[in-house]
């Protein structure tokens, strides 16, 4: 991303920071992956227990290797080995967990934080569980209202993670949402968290750069 690109972005972050504030939703930004894991030193204490969800960002910004390299009871999802059972388990852990860390779908200038979820075991600690929620995000999930939100998962987010996954729906071959019904739809359950009661409890990391789907 060019710096002319970065400066509209950086404006873009600060006013859905200003708006995630009037939400009792915390906001950060931060100019590059080093200032991210210090801003993580700072929300997440040591022995804390912790625990993700699927997203391509937390790899791509390295904070899985982070998380790994800490002193923290880390609920480790992407553990070589794993089987159905254990997953399971670990899964339903999650709730109990001192700290959630994920991505999200897309975030509206106005604060709203959308997601699709196949299972629903990512957004469901978003909502409920978890004492602290950290959310990591690129600037280029930042869009204008929930409708270029949906858009947004259905013309980018679902078809990339289809093709990651192979998943066998319409959309990986047409590129696109046909809103199907297919066995392997991973577009389940849609959620907006558009308020917090506790002003300390959700809190969402900006990068002004383009990271996952």
């Amino acid at each position: 991303m060019d710096k002319n690109m970065k400066a509209v972005y950086k404006k873009r972050i600060e006013k859905t920071i200003k708006n995630l504030k009037r939400r009792n939703i915390n906001g950060y930004y931060v100019h590059d992956l080093e200032q991210l894991k210090e801003q993580m030193d700072d929300l997440i204490v040591d022995k804390s227990s912790v625990a993700v969800g699927g997203s391509m960002t937390l790899f791509e910004t390295g904070i899985i290797d982070y998380l790994r390299s800490r002193d923290l009871e880390f609920h480790d999802r992407y553990e070589e080995g794993l089987d159905p059972a254990q997953m399971k388990a670990l899964h339903r852990s999650v709730f109990s967990s001192d700290v959630f860390i994920s991505g999200t779908n897309a975030i509206t200038e106005d604060g709203e934080i959308y997601n699709v979820d196949g299972s629903g075991n990512r957004v469901a600690p978003m909502i409920y569980g978890p004492d602290k929620v950290v959310v990591i995000v690129g600037a280029n999930k930042i869009v204008k209202n929930l409708e270029e939100a949906r858009n947004r998962n259905k013309y980018i987010a679902a078809p990339a993670n289809v093709q990651r996954l192979q998943m066998k729906t319409p959309c990986l071959e047409t590129g696109a949402c046909t809103e199907c019904l297919s066995p392997q739809r991973i577009c389940n359950i849609y959620t907006v968290i558009d308020r917090q009661f506790d002003p300390n409890r959700l809190h969402v990391i900006f990068l002004n750069n383009s990271y996952g789907y």
